[in-house]
């Protein structure tokens, strides 16, 4: 971990773009209480498959040697009439891709689809069981879809990984054993149960938020199988303290927003991780009008730094070598302080 904190700060002089998100829609048939974009009947300017070409034709151009991932999501981006167009496209230029879904478009056909295109990774929610999930996703019959693409999926075979994600919170916390049980019957890559987060529509349900009993119990759980060999594995939110870091994941915690990520939102605009507030400072521009490799290059300075750096209290911290301030996708930018803390005790 000295070692990672000596590379995070190299990194932000010679960052490496591994990722680049394409948010193509914020339309979604789905309206999730915890979603991070507040996704639902959204109309967002979305852009054209040819404004996706001409972007993926410059980091293609400007980043021979080391493309990145695309990681195409939304909204759910197979809305889109042109999804297996963009999807072939990106196939076709030579880029790895991968996807999340909320998995209720995915049949036989387009699982085919999926595949014949070069998705190599997909991840699905399932945020609890039957009636949880469609409850606080408030969308009748959702769970039943989720799980017959998830079924096609598998079914057709020949991706690099199926993962399903689960958002857990105070409505579905006492189902985590149960959907164990659910994940461990169908043949899926990995299960990935992570925190619900104060962001985004979440923030209207302050109730349901996880306090730190249940952020506790969530690392305890994923903890408990993985000692079993099961691969369940928390996410790459945050910091977790000496206690849960590299027990509960394969890594250990490095905010990957703005030095392996960026983003283009479905209007265009510039970004890091999509999780994060949009607000002027944290929008680096928009590719209708700038050069992206150069926004790149020359523009994510806010995220080349810690964001311990702008809190007192984060830059006297014990854990800050490691932490740094943790994510950004957290970061409440109004008060400069972390809104999650998994503070070594």
């Amino acid at each position: 971990m000295h070692a990672l904190a000596k590379y995070r700060e190299a990194l932000y002089k010679k960052p490496e773009l591994r990722e680049l998100f394409l948010e193509l829609t914020l339309n979604c048939n789905e309206h999730c209480f915890h979603c991070g974009s507040r996704c639902g009947d959204v109309r967002s300017g979305e852009l054209s498959i040819e404004q996706y070409r001409e972007l993926l034709e410059e980091v293609r151009r400007n980043f021979p040697d080391s493309l990145p991932r695309i990681c195409i999501t939304g909204g759910e981006p197979m809305l889109r009439r042109d999804f297996e167009a963009i999807a072939g496209m990106i196939h076709e230029m030579g880029f790895r891709w991968g996807m999340t879904s909320n998995g209720t478009l995915i049949d036989e056909k387009a699982a085919h689809m999926l595949r014949e295109t070069g998705m190599g990774t997909i991840s699905i929610s399932i945020d609890g069981l039957r009636e949880t999930h469609d409850r606080y996703r408030r969308s009748p019959g959702a769970y039943d879809r989720a799980m017959r693409g998830i079924g096609a999926l598998i079914r057709e075979g020949g991706f690099h990984a199926i993962q399903v994600t689960t958002v857990i919170h105070k409505g579905n916390i006492d189902e985590l054993d149960e959907m164990f049980e659910v994940m461990d019957g169908i043949d899926i890559d990995s299960w990935r149960v992570i925190g619900m987060e104060p962001i985004g529509r979440a923030r209207d349900f302050p109730d349901l938020l996880p306090d730190a009993s249940d952020q506790r119990r969530i690392l305890a759980f994923i903890r408990s199988k993985r000692a079993l060999g099961y691969p369940v594995t928390y996410g790459c939110s945050h910091y977790l303290g000496i206690e849960y870091e590299r027990e509960v994941r394969d890594w250990y915690f490095l905010c990957n927003a703005g030095v392996y990520v960026a983003s283009v939102m479905a209007n265009g605009d510039i970004g890091a991780c999509l999780d994060i507030e949009r607000r002027p400072e944290t929008i680096m521009g928009n590719i209708r009008t700038d050069s992206f490799t150069d926004v790149w290059r020359n523009r994510f300075e806010i995220f080349r730094s810690e964001p311990a750096e702008r809190n007192a209290g984060c830059r006297a911290c014990e854990s800050r070598e490691f932490c740094a301030g943790d994510s950004w996708h957290s970061w409440d930018f109004d008060r400069n302080a972390p809104m999650i803390c998994f503070k070594t005790p």
